[in-house]
């Protein structure tokens, strides 16, 4: 595929764990479990495409909902896989940042964390985001929270807030927004992720359940992608000149 048709930033929903698993008789958290695999088959294929940015939707802020025998499940996978998995991905020099409200998390997964982002803090490949007790309107509250402290303390009035502001409290701020979002499962929502930075993204929705999600399913989408015209609110002609005199 042609390098300048790339998304610099990939996003996914990882949906369907628990409709694979019910297919084939299991309990819910097998799928959980064979969706781990699926995670590394979308970082091996980022990263060797060389996309700058992949973040994965592991554990919203929604997810609570979940039966506890399941969360507490969720928890301790996500435990053992950053144990597993931190390591190797410190060998292919990609970074991992792990964003949203970590003050729910038992203090041994909000340590290991922390140890896993500052192992890899100085990688230079891939950046890999993993959101977990995360969610779009929590992101934007947060940021509006941080702004309203600044006007309260007389760092800021209310005629300096803009979007550029807003965007700098966001948990992505240093990072180029998502060019393409991928949901599997079949859904069709974006299910309170992202919900600043998905503004302009180009949506991809696929049936394939996490678990089968495979870097033939990626390309898909990324093939998907490449015959996007992407205009910001532009219109073709104002983008073909643009291009003409660029």
């Amino acid at each position: 595929m042609n390098t300048n048709t790339l998304p610099r930033h990939v996003a996914i929903i990882m949906d369907g764990n628990g409709r694979w698993a019910k297919q084939r008789l299991l309990p819910r958290v097998a799928g959980h479990k064979a969706g781990i695999e699926s995670v590394r088959e979308a970082v091996k294929g980022c990263a060797k495409r060389g996309i700058e940015v992949l973040s994965l939707f592991a554990f919203s802020s929604e997810n609570w909902r979940r039966p506890q025998q399941e969360v507490s499940y969720l928890m301790s996978l996500f435990l053992m896989a950053l144990e597993r998995e931190v390591k190797n991905l410190h060998k292919q020099n990609i970074q991992l940042r792990i964003i949203g409200d970590r003050s729910h998390f038992e203090s041994k997964l909000q340590q290991q964390m922390l140890k896993a982002e500052e192992l890899t803090a100085n990688n230079t490949g891939l950046k890999l985001i993993i959101a977990a007790n995360y969610g779009g309107r929590w992101d934007i509250l947060e940021a509006c929270r941080q702004i309203a402290v600044d006007i309260e303390q007389g760092k800021l009035t209310s005629q300096s807030v803009s979007a550029e502001l807003i965007q700098s409290k966001l948990s992505f701020a240093d990072l180029p927004e998502p060019d393409l979002f991928i949901r599997t499962s079949g859904e069709h929502r974006i299910s309170n992720f992202m919900l600043w930075q998905l503004a302009y993204t180009e949506l991809y929705f696929t049936n394939v359940l996490w678990p089968d999600f495979n870097d033939e399913v990626l390309e898909k989408a990324l093939e998907y992608f490449a015959t996007r015209e992407r205009r910001f609110g532009y219109i073709s002609e104002q983008l073909k000149a643009t291009d003409q005199h660029a």
